[in-house]
């Protein structure tokens, strides 16, 4: 097994391909594949971020907007003196920002939410060290406006699944947080960040309250783009959009491009790329003979009439998954997007989209993956002589293997085999010189002799797999923390199932990942 290796808490650093993980598209992208070249801007390095940042189009009268509007959105938080400096920075043209985005998960979702904005702190540290002439700022971009309010209701801790329960609808940033303190009934201990921000005024403000709390210290930067003054920003896109459809047509141009190099598409397209978004409503603007209308209400406009609302109300239009990540880079000095692998490959759908609105592709630099080993399970590891490269193995493989390599039997009846297929040549070789016809008939039996050859071998395997229970439950256990429910610990367990142990958890996932270093981490945990 492998020994403790750069930091007290990293264990191991897998390659994305031995884990079995992801997909191919991801890692052809990772791996700069020539055919996928012509969707991006390169893999991110130190490198090719300055050269990103050389060569990055940004309209410098949009930096003092987002700066006001941001020192809008801390009024009444502690900001700690380099967020605070940091949103100040915004408006220096040296300043430049590594972006994350994510849903409003209650009490931070799953574990990944903590990885992705940790990436984008370490990779803004980074580059300042590499390039102390500029300023690059941390942002985590809240999907405030996202209307999916399943994805983002509940969270597990130590195995249970805690939901808060709404009847609310329309942008989740949006919703009042009534309800939501049955949750801390059910948990002992609860962080004060988290009893704090829940005392908001919606889900945006609670979830940017305990983001600043968590993180604030080392700069990160949090932005809410439900703002009138941010979409004014946008309004060429929108308008673009909603009557001459051109977004559609160039990204039906690259998703078809991307299809025929063999890759299959996440995002669809559609006419119009806006929903309506106003009170509790987040609909869909769709084409009618008479005009234009916003599915599943009686709101209606003319082409006159929706101008006018653009013009006035841009704050109603809220892009969709299309869209977003243009309005992202309306928005930010951006160099890059730290995402997972699905939000990844379908960026390199939009490209197109980027440069027919002149704006510079951001680099799309993967976040930083990991699995967190408590000490009983690095035990197990240990007796069952796993290697770290094991732990990805689908189970009964695994399992297999390592009754194998640790009985005292023979489990392996390859030599019978062998012997079998000697017997069967020969017999076949003496009934073809008596009569040909008898072929069909000694090729059967010899198949069927196989099959109870390889089903007297399985039954020899399952008794030594009963004779290894321990070894074998050591493993199920191994990989029911590893993977709960057969799912990366890192999409279904929530962060607190460490931090409440080990308040230095995020410290430790700092000074552990590095951000361009694209394999997956193995850390462990401190209890």
């Amino acid at each position: 097994m492998s020994t403790l290796t750069e930091t007290d808490c990293l264990l191991s650093k897998i390659d994305f391909k031995q884990t079995n993980s992801f997909s191919s598209f991801f890692l052809d992208y990772i791996s700069d594949k020539e055919e996928l070249k012509s969707f991006h801007n390169g893999i991110p390095t130190k490198a090719s971020l300055l050269e990103q940042l050389q060569n990055r189009n940004f309209p410098e009268a949009h930096r003092s907007v987002v700066s006001n509007v941001l020192k809008e959105q801390y009024e009444g938080l502690e900001v700690s003196p380099l967020t605070s400096e940091n949103i100040d920075l915004i408006n220096d043209s040296k300043t430049f920002t590594i972006t994350t985005g994510h849903q409003l998960n209650i009490f931070t979702g799953p574990l990944y939410f903590i990885y992705k904005i940790v990436t984008v702190i370490r990779a803004c540290e980074e580059l300042k060290e590499a390039y102390p002439d500029y300023n690059f700022v941390p942002v985590y971009w809240m999907a405030s406006e996202d209307h999916d309010f399943e994805e983002i209701c509940y969270f597990r801790l130590n195995g249970k699944k805690l939901v808060w329960e709404t009847d609310q609808q329309g942008a989740v940033g949006r919703f009042n947080l009534k309800g939501i303190e049955k949750i801390f009934e059910q948990v002992i201990g609860m962080p004060n960040c988290f009893v704090e921000a829940y005392k908001q005024k919606n889900l945006a403000a609670a979830v940017r309250h305990y983001v600043n709390a968590l993180f604030g210290e080392k700069g990160l930067v949090v932005i809410d783009a439900d703002h009138a003054g941010l979409k004014s920003l946008f309004k060429p896109v929108i308008s673009s959009d909603l009557f001459e459809h051109q977004p559609q047509q160039i990204a039906q141009e690259t998703t078809k491009a991307l299809e025929t190099t063999g890759y299959s598409t996440q995002v669809f397209p559609r006419e119009i790329n806006f929903f309506y978004l106003k009170d509790n409503i987040r609909s869909r603007v769709v084409r009618t003979d008479a005009g234009y209308e916003v599915l599943d209400t009686d709101i209606k406009f003319s082409e006159t009439e929706l101008k006018a609302e653009v013009e006035n109300h841009p704050e109603r239009f809220s892009p969709n998954v299309l869209l977003r990540p243009l309005y992202q880079e309306f928005l930010l000095p951006n160099l890059a997007y730290v995402g997972g692998p699905s939000e990844l490959v379908y960026w390199l759908q939009l490209k197109g989209i980027f440069d027919h609105f002149s704006t510079t592709f951001p680099l799309l630099m993967p976040r930083n993956f990991a699995a967190v080993v408590d000490k009983n399970t690095l035990r197990k590891i240990d007796q069952t002589q796993m290697s770290w490269e094991d732990i990805f193995k689908p189970d009964h493989e695994l399992v297999n293997e390592k009754v194998k390599e640790q009985t005292t039997f023979k489990l392996d009846l390859s030599a019978e085999k062998a012997k079998l297929e000697n017997i069967y040549s020969q017999a076949l070789q003496q009934a073809l010189e008596v009569d040909t016809t008898l072929e069909k008939m000694v090729k059967g039996e010899h198949r069927r002799a196989e099959k109870t050859l390889e089903k007297v071998e399985q039954k020899i395997l399952k008794a030594e797999r009963r004779n290894q229970e321990i070894l074998v439950n050591r493993i199920y256990a191994i990989k029911e923390a590893l993977f709960p429910g057969g799912t990366p610990q890192e999409r279904k367990d929530n962060f607190l199932n460490f931090y409440m142990t080990d308040p230095n958890f995020i410290a430790n996932c700092m000074s552990s990942f590095d951000p361009f270093d694209y394999r997956f981490h193995l850390l462990k945990a401190n209890e």
